[in-house]
């Protein structure tokens, strides 16, 4: 009997051994304080700040891939209800990614969950194809999803369908198609399209197109130019806005048969070791003014000039840029630091 089970325990333990070295699961977790300044504004405080934890778990393995990962705030920058100030905990990403070689240089996969991407890797502009224009990034560009995805690679592509919901009853929703060419000189190619189709399955909903490209070039390491080029466009029809079940126009400030052209042009310049990143990014939408009601004057042109400095586990990342009008300074502070 004895040997029965250690026999059994041996053979468990082999098992396991045979997964751990196939596979990982490893703990992540970081810490992120950020501060914003308007110089407009009048106080002499700081216009805003927060703290939070990031702490999850990561698995890997040659077939599935998953994630977890919590954001946890303290009160003072949580939920404020009645007055009082409590706890903010997030659930901010968790996704399992399902994976299939097909062929020396082709793979399939699935993604289903909650998960971001970071189209536009700008510091502060871009990521049009997801992003409302009427609000700018900080350090993060990144849009969340609640979403099945398909993908394929195959040499320098990276293509991905994605099908995401609004609500849950899946009766608001969008498409999401999107092609990634990364190719062996330092050059990088992105296009994507998206539109709001599943909003008028159920629903009466104007469908909004949006297209929008992505470049990409490194002349040298930490010399790049880049930017980002879109285009929005709401078919022009005559619907009943008062009907019940009329789903708001995506995004709200589109009207039916306009257009918009919004685009941003940066470039990364060495600092001889000085810095990690130096970035300058200048954007432009035209009659911005119209987006949003909060920025009646805001100018066509912005503006932003960002440096990135790592020491050690920690990274430190400040911006000087432009808020409503182009004289409008901001400055920005974050630092993060990861733990595992």
């Amino acid at each position: 009997m004895k040997f029965r089970n250690l026999a059994t325990t041996l053979l468990l333990s082999l098992g396991f051994a045979n997964i751990a070295l196939a596979s990982s699961f490893d703990l992540k977790g970081n810490l992120q304080a950020q501060a914003t300044k308007s110089i407009e504004d009048d106080e002499n405080n700081l216009s805003s700040l927060w703290l939070r934890a990031n702490i999850g778990a990561q698995y890997k393995s040659e077939s599935l891939d998953g994630l977890i990962m919590l954001r946890v705030f303290a009160p003072e920058f949580g939920n404020n209800i009645d007055g009082k100030n409590y706890d903010k905990i997030l659930a901010d990403l968790y996704w399992v990614n399902y994976k299939w070689k097909l062929g020396e240089q082709t793979s399939l996969n699935f993604k289903l969950g909650h998960w971001k991407t970071d189209w536009s890797q700008s510091t502060h502009f871009g990521t049009y194809i997801d992003k409302d224009l009427s609000a700018r990034g900080l350090w993060m560009r990144d849009q969340a999803h609640n979403a099945m995805e398909l993908g394929l690679k195959h040499g320098l592509s990276q293509l991905n369908v994605m099908l995401a919901t609004g609500d849950n009853k899946a009766n608001t929703g969008y498409v999401r198609v999107e092609e990634n060419l990364k190719f062996t000189f330092p050059l990088e190619l992105k296009f994507a399209y998206r539109t709001n189709a599943i909003d008028v399955v159920q629903n009466t909903s104007y469908i909004t197109h949006r297209v929008a490209t992505y470049a990409s070039y490194s002349f040298i390491p930490n010399l790049r130019l880049y930017g980002e080029l879109a285009c929005f466009y709401t078919q022009d029809e005559d619907l009943v806005e008062t009907l019940p079940n009329f789903v708001q126009k995506d995004p709200s400030y589109m009207n039916p048969g306009e257009a918009w052209l919004p685009f941003y042009v940066g470039v990364e310049i060495p600092t001889l070791g000085i810095l990690d990143n130096l970035m300058f990014e200048v954007e432009y939408i035209k009659d911005r003014d119209e987006l949003s009601s909060k920025q009646p004057n805001a100018s066509e042109l912005a503006w932003t000039a960002a440096m990135v400095k790592k020491f050690g586990s920690s990274k430190l990342q400040f911006s000087v840029y432009s808020e409503e009008e182009l004289n409008d300074i901001g400055l920005a502070f974050r630092i993060t630091t990861t733990i595992r």
